[in-house]
């Protein structure tokens, strides 16, 4: 090791931040935010919260074979949406940056070679080196690694390795597994996990081109970014017991592993997007509410304790609060979109009036353009009857033009009325609706009540046919008074006077 990597190394050393709990979300920008991308953001974010710590975002974007145009942007849209907010990140910036892992191309280089110098790791200039890399990605399983034999290059005089790698001669730099004993890690949710050395095989960790694998990557950046918590899906397990052995061949302390199982479609298949689960931005295009996704995937994994076993609501600020990693299943999570849409019908239900119709209003005017037409009026008879955003324009498609509509649905018996009596209330109604001094639903509600109590019968008797004259429909968002009020006098009585041509 020269002097100028000596000082480089410990200039790196000092930037580390140290005392406080630090995690990371380190995504690939290979695709879009699946359900399970955003639980381990999520988990990550309340894990430094909880403690008063640190939460940084990283692209780790080596593996440039598999990126997609527009990924990154997305993974940045849906943590601000999700306010998950990044103390530290390639668009702000941080003490340990850059936080992007091709930016951090030239720092892979020096350590996996000084890991070359302490002897865990050596040069390999064999053919298979080249096709191994394409199965080196984030992705990369026990069961997909090649089977472990000897390397010839693994027994290469280090001086003579050397010496080729500096000639110029194409090289992969691969870790140098112990033969013989075991790996021991220790794992939050798993506990400690014993894997057998001859297992492992001995995996690239720098590529051709000079680019680390995400194994290497990772750990890497982890310990110069001074990451104490390491947040990431099961399928790592397997890789784990290389990571520890990285990390005791650099001198390094090992953060704490937090794995968690994979979310499920059903018991047998986890969740992709090949097979058209769902993302967090096609679950918000479908009509969910953000808070209510978070809400629901905290759940997907985790269980509250204590005081706080049966709850099932929570802010993103109070799982700020609640949320501890003794909390967090070894088995698997089944994404049940019947469940999410209970959890998104509660949090409409829940919103303040005023909010509602923020949300609302953009679902609203699909369907009724005419700007006459009250949004917040409108959004006031839908916000108890909705469940999802997306249901909203279907419930009113009756507003802006009365459609087509037959006269048996005059007929109804819990109203008691049918061709006739309808066409009655309706001629009744006319006289009066167009002499009602003041229309809004207060005089509206006491000229139909007090209709119905002079002709005898009941409210309903009246209201109904009134509520399909100017609506057409069945069912409706709201009772005949409030669309009434709703559509004006002048809509209002032109429906009512079209009505009673159908019925005679």
């Amino acid at each position: 090791m020269t002097a100028d990597d000596k000082k480089y190394f410990e200039e790196m050393e000092a930037r580390i931040p140290h005392g406080r709990v630090r995690t990371r979300f380190a995504p690939s920008p290979t695709g879009y935010m699946h359900v399970g991308n955003l639980r381990t953001a999520l988990y990550t974010y309340l894990i430094a919260k909880r403690a008063g710590g640190d939460f940084i975002f990283r692209l780790e974007d080596t593996d440039q074979s598999r990126q997609v145009e527009g990924a990154a942007e997305v993974i940045y849209r849906t943590l601000k949406e999700c306010g998950l907010k990044h103390d530290e990140g390639p668009d702000i910036g941080g003490p340990v940056g850059p936080y992007i892992q091709t930016e951090r191309r030239g720092m892979y280089k020096k350590y996996a070679k000084m890991l070359v110098e302490k002897g865990h790791a050596y040069y390999c200039f064999c053919d298979k080196a080249a096709e191994e890399e394409e199965a080196s990605g984030e992705e990369t399983d026990a069961k997909e690694a090649f089977a472990k034999t000897d390397d010839p290059c693994r027994s290469l005089d280090p001086a003579e390795a050397l010496r080729r790698a500096e000639s110029g001669e194409p090289y992969v730099i691969r870790q140098r597994i112990p033969h013989e004993g075991t790996t021991t890690f220790h794992d939050a949710s798993y506990g400690d996990i014993t894997v057998p050395n001859d297992s492992l095989d001995d995996q690239v960790l720098l590529k051709r081109d000079g680019l680390p694998t995400y194994n290497f990557a990772n750990v890497v950046d982890d310990h110069l970014m001074g990451i104490t918590h390491v947040v990431r899906g099961s399928e790592y397990l397997a890789s784990a017991p290389k990571y520890n052995l990285l990390y005791e061949g650099f001198g390094w302390e090992i953060p704490e592993y937090v794995h968690c199982s994979p979310v499920m479609r059903d018991a047998q298949h986890k969740m992709s997007k090949r097979h058209g689960d769902p993302s967090y931005e096609d679950l918000r295009e479908a009509g969910y509410l953000t808070e209510a996704i978070l809400n629901y995937v905290a759940l997907l994994g985790w269980s509250p304790r204590g005081e706080i076993a049966e709850r099932e609501f929570f802010t993103l600020d109070e799982l700020s609060e609640v949320f501890d990693i003794a909390g967090i299943s070894k088995s698997p999570a089944i994404f049940d979109i019947e469940k999410l849409r209970y959890f998104n019908a509660q949090y409409i239900r829940d919103m303040t009036p005023e909010r509602f119709a923020e949300v609302a209003e953009p679902y609203i005017r699909q369907a009724v353009k005419n700007e006459a037409f009250s949004a917040s009026k409108i959004a006031a008879l839908l916000q108890q009857r909705t469940e999802i955003l997306t249901e909203i324009p279907a419930k009113l498609d009756f507003f802006d033009e009365l459609p087509e509509y037959d006269a048996e649905l005059y007929t109804n018996k819990k109203s008691k009325t049918n061709p006739e009596v309808s066409r009655k209330v309706l001629e009744t109604a006319l006289p009066r609706l167009e002499a009602l001094p003041s229309w809004d639903a207060e005089s509206l509600h006491d000229l139909m009540t007090g209709m119905a109590e002079e002709m005898g019968v009941k409210n309903a008797t009246v209201m109904w046919p009134i509520r399909i004259a100017v609506s057409g429909r069945m069912v409706t968002p709201g009772g005949v008074v409030e669309l009434c009020d709703i559509l004006g006098r002048d809509e209002s009585l032109k429906r009512i006077r079209k009505g009673i041509e159908k019925l005679s």
